[in-house]
């Protein structure tokens, strides 16, 4: 069986990332074109209840959406309990074995693994660059993860996966940086009011 990974410290800055949001940041945009915070805060509470049913192997079919209007009040405390209840069930060595279904698609237990770290691991440097937090990353978690995007195909990203094109970054930037070129956005990306009079205020989907 291939290696398991712990989620577990990505999915702590997740929740950390998520409780510290106020109702009035959820208007902001992110590095994701078109998506706001909220819709970006409603996308993870939609994966991590489906990649926790694809852990256990559940007979469930969420699609994650991103609308901020579904998010109702208590979405601090319930995204939150849900990125860890995510993490736990990944740390059951079985979830990692056999074949699952994670928003509606077959996947190799280990390949939904991987998937539901990324998603943590890049939704949280969105989550924490949009609303001007610190974004910190388990160094196994980064190293995992830039393997497996890198891995990406130029005919995947152009067919609709799970990555748009990649954006170039320097030779010596930061395996970080490199993970989000690689997962089709600009790490210099900042939202608007940090950004310099005439900068783009759009970033990749």
């Amino acid at each position: 069986m291939s290696e398991i990974l712990d989620l577990a410290p990505a999915a702590h800055e997740m929740a950390r990332l998520v409780g510290a949001l106020t109702h009035e940041q959820l208007a902001r945009p992110t590095p994701c074109a078109g998506t706001t915070l909220g819709d970006l805060v409603d996308h993870v509470g939609g994966l991590s209840l489906a990649f926790t049913a694809a852990a256990t192997k559940a007979v469930a079919d969420h699609r994650p959406s991103a609308d901020a209007s579904r998010l109702g009040d208590d979405w601090h405390t319930r995204i939150a309990a849900q990125v860890l209840a995510l993490a736990e069930a990944w740390h059951d060595p079985g979830a990692w074995t056999g074949t699952t279904r994670a928003g509606g698609i077959d996947l190799p237990g280990y390949v939904a693994g991987i998937v539901a770290l990324d998603e943590l691991v890049i939704h949280g440097w969105d989550i924490a660059t949009a609303s001007d937090q610190e974004f910190s990353c388990d160094p196994a978690a980064l190293a995992a993860c830039l393997t497996f995007v890198a891995a990406t195909t130029d005919e995947e990203r152009a067919a609709g996966g799970l990555f748009g094109p990649a954006v170039a970054v320097p030779d010596d930037a930061p395996d970080l940086d490199r993970l989000i070129g690689l997962s089709g956005r600009d790490p210099s990306w900042r939202p608007p009011h940090d950004r310099p009079e005439g900068t783009p205020h759009d970033g990749p989907d």
